[in-house]
């Protein structure tokens, strides 16, 4: 009886070990949550940019965005067209690997910009390129937390945090908050080397768009001053073709609005 005891227990434990399912890692969570912002294959997009002062609008601009994941590396190339307001038409804004130039055709020159500098309110330049945050972050999980998201619900969340593994990225480091349920990113603050809250974003609006649940607006929020809004609207998605010439720095001076 007792050897057949131990013989039950054992064939228990093999069967157990192979119905449990996996924890998965802080980086896969991480991903996970970059494929529900990003479309897998090219696309376009519009994104207007709106400032609000204590709920009063200040500004506003719109771009398009053209996004393309690069087969070796994963991360995303971006070009932007400046659309509105009509002053800075046309104007635009390429991210190859983590480089950022800004080209104005009115001096038919390019130069180098940091993704840290202001577009507009809180939104820097590197928020309006399309990025894989687990392709330049490193993540520990901290843990599993009730938080209350944009749409002003409880979500059951995974919280990371982001450590930088590249020198020239937009922040530091990052608390994210993922929904556990449908790794839907919900929250996160983003933080300067100093470890001064910069902002804090908000994930909300999901919609289907290109085959998956996506955020179509982006709510940030000023680190010191809470009545400093910025709201990112995405709307005009579509599966395209972005040659790669569109992401070459010697193009821009060739590029034509479609």
């Amino acid at each position: 009886m007792k050897k057949l005891f131990v013989i039950t227990a054992a064939v228990l434990a093999v069967l157990n070990v192979g119905t449990a399912v996996a924890t998965p890692t802080a980086q896969e969570i991480l991903a996970a949550s970059d494929a529900i912002r990003n479309p897998a294959h090219p696309f376009s997009l519009t994104t207007t940019l709106t400032e609000y002062r204590s709920g009063k609008q200040s500004d506003k601009n719109t771009l398009i965005v053209y996004s393309k994941a690069d087969s070796d590396s994963g991360q995303f190339g971006s070009l932007i067209r400046f659309v509105a307001p009509a002053r800075d038409a046309n104007k635009l804004m390429l991210k190859t690997g983590n480089d950022l130039w800004f080209y104005d055709p009115a001096s038919n020159a390019s130069i180098r910009i940091s993704p840290q500098q202001r577009l507009l309110g809180q939104a820097a330049n590197g928020d309006v390129v399309t990025f894989n945050l687990a392709k330049d972050y490193r993540a520990t999980l901290v843990g599993e937390e009730d938080v209350t998201g944009g749409d002003q619900q409880k979500r059951h969340c995974y919280k990371l945090a982001l450590a930088k593994i590249r020198a020239d990225v937009t922040y530091d480091h990052i608390e994210a908050w993922i929904d556990v349920s449908s790794n839907r990113p919900v929250k996160a603050r983003f933080y300067s080397e100093s470890n001064r809250l910069l902002k804090t974003a908000y994930y909300r609006r999901y919609q289907m768009q290109l085959g998956a649940e996506r955020p179509t607006e982006t709510v940030i929020i000023d680190g010191l001053d809470p009545n400093w809004v910025t709201l990112l609207d995405f709307s005009d998605w579509k599966e395209r073709d972005v040659p790669n010439a569109w992401l070459q720095r010697d193009y821009l001076p060739r590029f034509k609005p479609e």
